[in-house]
């Protein structure tokens, strides 16, 4: 498992989610790669994407309260995006917030990381869970029932095809034999791979035994640190160094009275979910800027918190 150096994962590092951008440009996405071209700029760490291949009507099973878009808000395929923003940057981090792992065949996810690394000289962290909508899965042709165990033999694969030739494998969602991979991820130990997903017991586990990052949907710092320490503690007792584990919290976003953002309130929360175990505090743009004359401004504001 790929361990984050101790001078990475000490320092908190910051990030913007892209959910909502295209609605700056009528729509149109493509121009937010010039967003994300002054975010590097400006000194943020990490940008990420949101994934959905398809929503079905059925929004009431969605597990956080009201499911924040509507049915014709267009999701993005983050693994395309990702590549198209790496060839317009040199330094910030691409990642998911979560990519829905099981709706991809395991060797293709594997190839699709590997090729992503490559193609950003080696500045994938990817996030990946299993979601929660089983309409989802069905209009995919995927199972729902099973999906943690074919998360698990994904994350499996992705680790034998970056590292062995010919490789070999036999489970229940996924089999092969003499099977070569390349190209591999240029990051040495192959792509870090944080999960989001409920800190359950067995989740727990899967995150010790899999992942080099946790992506909380929790936002109380008090409930955060338990779950934390309950995370570093598994991975520990894996003859893992814990303090190479990232954590990487959205703060729960505060408006004024008149029902505008408070950017500054949102943030003076930052110092509580750090001391509860964050290392990466990422935040929505599109919740608190106007529009793209306000984005510089933002970014710099984020990028601050490195040094308060």
């Amino acid at each position: 498992m790929r361990q984050v150096p101790d001078t990475v994962a000490h320092m908190t590092q910051v990030g913007i989610g892209l959910y909502g951008l295209q609605k700056w440009f009528a729509g149109d996405f493509a121009s937010v790669t010039e967003l994300v071209r002054i975010a590097e700029a400006r000194g943020v760490d990490l940008v990420s994407l949101t994934d959905h291949v398809v929503m079905g009507e059925n929004l009431e099973n969605y597990p956080y309260g009201k499911f924040p878009a509507p049915l014709d808000f267009p999701w993005f395929e983050p693994v395309t995006v990702l590549g198209a923003l790496a060839g317009v940057t040199q330094r910030i981090r691409l990642s998911s917030g979560i990519l829905i792992a099981p709706l991809r065949p395991a060797v293709l996810l594997a190839k699709q990381l590997a090729t992503l690394d490559v193609m950003s000289r080696g500045r994938l962290t990817i996030g990946l869970g299993v979601g929660w909508q089983k309409e989802e899965y069905d209009a995919s042709g995927i199972p729902w029932e099973g999906r943690y165990t074919r998360l698990d033999e994904q994350l499996r694969v992705c680790r034998l095809l970056w590292s062995e030739a010919p490789a070999a494998f036999r489970g229940s969602t996924v089999s092969f034999e003499k099977i070569h991979a390349f190209p591999r991820p240029v990051q040495s130990g192959g792509v870090p791979i944080w999960l989001g997903l409920a800190p359950s017991d067995r989740n727990i586990e899967r995150m010790a035994e899999f992942a080099d990052g946790w992506i909380p949907m929790e936002q109380d710092p008090a409930k955060l640190a338990g779950a934390i320490a309950r995370i570093r503690t598994a991975v520990a007792s894996r003859g893992r160094d814990p303090k190479g584990f990232g954590i990487r919290v959205v703060p729960r976003f505060l408006f004024r009275a008149d029902g505008t953002p408070d950017l500054e309130a949102t943030l003076a929360q930052v110092p509580e979910l750090v001391k509860a175990g964050a290392t990466v505090v990422e935040l929505f743009p599109y919740a608190f800027c106007r529009g793209p004359g306000d984005f510089e401004n933002f970014c710099t504001r984020l990028v601050a918190l490195r040094s308060a």
